[in-house]
């Protein structure tokens, strides 16, 4: 059993705690959330430690009853999907289920690309940065104390842009990326106000996350927003907390009758995210030192990122599970948007 409230370890500037902190309240789970805001100390002594210390992490009790530490926001949706009944994230429908996984890892993998870009490629953005970052982990700390850690976090987070492929090649088209998700989910949550219908996925809760830095704190991002897709930015602020919402089995849409602005998420997501993760498990699988692809017709080259090959297996798995009429209604969907390319033969 999963005991209540939920402990978990995050931070403001985190999409993913964002984006889980979200769910949770939409959820009506009970949360405790732990941050080292007041004088810096780390709020989890005493909580066993990840294998790999990402944001946020979950304290969820292991096979044997004893708490551990648990990373990777989409597996825990899922956990708590069978662990906490009521208010699901999953469409009942397979199809939508999957296309839902699809942009949840669109949001997850493709759209942190622009949110850590714009934080650490533009100077205003760099500035707010690294001023307002060192602060969330200490609200008590002096200015002079602040400063060593602000140009710390800077110097950190700007020769870490090569992880998600910003750079100079890659600039244009992730910014391109970005401003055309704007006006094509400006488009879509209209037919909503949701990714699929009239109450949230996992996929909105990951596109969210994302959102409340490129919306809601990087100066760059934001003012593109508020000036291309208005109604995005509001969206942001109402999918903050949905506790209030009340969803029924019928807000789902209909498989038969999507609207074709979702078809145009799609082909986003198969013009920008699927080249990229087909380039990088070739170079994953190759050993290689670097990803060289073309992406929207422009070069694209990155360090290999072992954990989107990954991804790509378990999309290619998600779909191997639909049984044969599911998976050819997904197949249908998918054509021509450029994501079939991910479930096709090498």
């Amino acid at each position: 059993m999963l005991d209540v409230p939920i402990a978990l370890k995050g931070a403001p500037g985190s999409p993913y705690t964002r984006k889980m902190l979200a769910l949770l309240r939409y959820r009506r789970i009970p949360y405790r959330f732990l941050q080292s805001a007041v004088d810096g100390r780390e709020p989890d002594a005493g909580l066993p430690q990840p294998k790999v210390g990402l944001l946020p992490t979950f304290y969820l009790p292991a096979a044997d009853g004893e708490l551990e530490a648990v990373v990777d926001s989409s597996p825990i949706i899922r956990r708590l999907e069978h662990e906490v009944l009521g208010r699901s994230v999953i469409a009942p429908d397979p199809a939508l289920a999957f296309i839902d996984f699809l942009l949840e890892d669109y949001g997850d993998e493709w759209l942190t690309k622009a949110m850590f870009h714009y934080r650490w490629h533009y100077p205003a953005d760099i500035e707010r940065g690294g001023e307002i970052l060192p602060r969330w982990r200490n609200l008590a700390a002096s200015d002079a104390e602040i400063a060593p850690m602000s140009a710390f976090i800077r110097d950190r987070q700007i020769s870490r842009l090569h992880v998600v492929g910003s750079n100079e090649t890659t600039a244009p088209i992730i910014e391109a990326s970005y401003q055309r998700f704007l006006s094509l989910f400006d488009a879509h949550i209209r037919n909503g106000p949701f990714v699929l219908g009239q109450r949230p996925a996992a996929a909105d809760f990951a596109i969210f996350g994302q959102l409340t830095q490129l919306t809601g704190f990087d100066p760059t991002p934001m003012q593109i927003a508020l000036e291309s897709a208005p109604h995005v930015f509001a969206w942001v602020g109402v999918m903050e907390d949905l506790s209030g919402l009340e969803p029924t089995r019928d807000h789902w849409f209909d498989r038969d009758a999507l609207p074709e602005t979702l078809r145009g998420l799609l082909e986003e997501v198969g013009r920008v995210y699927a080249p990229a993760l087909l380039a990088n498990a070739a170079a994953v699988n190759q050993g290689a030192d670097e990803v060289r692809t073309e992406i929207d017709g422009r070069p694209w080259t990155q360090k290999p990122f072992p954990y989107q090959a990954k991804c790509l297996q378990w999309l290619r798995s998600e779909r191997a599970r639909l049984d044969g009429e599911d998976r050819a209604f997904v197949d249908d969907l998918l054509y021509g948007t450029g994501c079939e390319a991910l479930f096709q033969a090498p």
